[in-house]
């Protein structure tokens, strides 16, 4: 399975964002995120789609022992060497469905931003659990069903190109979704609330936070920041698999 990230023109474009240019700093989600992390020191850590490294780099400085990212994407993985490389982390070419989650292995995992590319999330759920330790955590970004069930993920314009309202069609029927983002048609993956957060139950999870992302205040005044207060983009759950 090919990568959009892997797309040198979508990449360029991806790497203009602030999150890219910034990292953890330049995520609106962050401030809420960071806040879910359990207590990394000597942890083991496993960051499914792992993007530029971003997370991986920030386990390792909360004192982790060892960290792996896997992602789809070879220019990801490459960004991720040369911008957030160290030795205590692994990165490789991988995709979430072909990882192999060794039994018992990690202290945390972390799915940032990965989870909408992916249609079975059952699946990947079971072999999540199958790959923490007990008492281990599972913290997850994941786009928002309210998102995912607008209209190309994207706003109703007046005529003067001003967001009027955003659309939601088909919610209750997950599946595939064509969307536009940075100038190119990319495939997503809709999940109901349901799904997400019962499939995380039904693989054994106990769920210990849910939030819905809203922007830092501190970049309220970043333009197109107030509408974002509109309708949730993201959702954070932070799940435990069961001691014992």
């Amino acid at each position: 399975m090919d990568s959009i990230y892997d797309n040198e023109r979508f990449f360029n474009e991806y790497a203009q964002m602030s999150r890219s240019r910034e990292g953890l700093a330049g995520a609106g989600e962050w401030h809420q995120l960071r806040k879910m992390f359990p207590d990394l020191t000597g942890r083991k850590v496993l960051d499914l789609g792992c993007g530029y490294g971003w997370h991986c780099k920030y386990a390792v400085e909360q004192g982790a022992e060892s960290v792996l990212g896997i992602d789809l994407s070879e220019r990801m993985i490459s960004e991720a060497e040369k911008k957030n490389g160290d030795e205590r982390i692994t990165y490789r070419v991988c995709g979430l469905e072909d990882y192999e989650y060794p039994e018992g292995v990690y202290d945390c995992v972390i799915s940032n931003l990965a989870l909408h590319y992916i249609e079975d999330l059952d699946a990947v759920y079971r072999k999540t659990y199958r790959t923490l330790k007990p008492g281990g955590i599972f913290l997850i970004n994941i786009e928002h069903p309210v998102f995912t069930a607008g209209i190309n993920e994207d706003w109703v314009y007046d005529e003067d190109g001003k967001p009027k309202y955003w659309a939601l069609d088909d919610y209750y029927y997950p599946g595939e979704r064509m969307t536009l983002f940075l100038g190119e048609r990319v495939k997503k993956y809709h999940h109901t609330l349901t799904q997400i957060l019962m499939g995380l139950l039904n693989a054994g999870f106990v769920l210990e936070a849910v939030e819905e992302a809203m922007p830092d205040p501190a970049m309220m005044g970043i333009t197109g920041m107030q509408d974002e207060m509109r309708r949730p983009m993201m959702l954070l759950v932070r799940a435990a698999k069961r001691q014992g």
